[in-house]
């Protein structure tokens, strides 16, 4: 911990030498560093977003995986967060950005 704070210190010290300001985010040269997920998303949550992808309601995803409704809204909600969308299209777009799903051209 002391070590991380030593370190933006001293980064922010050099920033203002060079006039300059340290955004949160930034690698110790100023560029920005690859926005990362947090998590990977479980195998079963691969599963439910290539059938939301296939355009199945949570009732339809629930039935055919033999899981309550309720699960599979957790499990929907649980990709959203991860992923950090608000909405299933949001949702289908990053995993799509993200390689996430598998499509079928053709």
């Amino acid at each position: 911990m002391w070590n991380e704070q030593n370190n933006v210190s001293r980064m922010d010290h050099e920033a203002n030498v060079r006039g300059v300001a340290v955004r949160i985010g930034q690698t110790p040269d100023g560029s920005l560093g690859t926005k990362r997920r947090p998590e990977n998303l479980t195998p079963r949550e691969q599963q439910i977003l290539q059938l939301v992808w296939a355009g199945l309601t949570n009732r339809t995803i629930a039935e055919q995986l033999h899981i309550s409704i309720k699960t599979a809204e957790a499990h929907r909600a649980n990709m959203m967060k991860k992923l950090r969308v608000s909405n299933i299209a949001q949702l289908l777009k990053t995993a799509l950005e993200e390689g996430l799903l598998a499509t079928h051209a053709g």
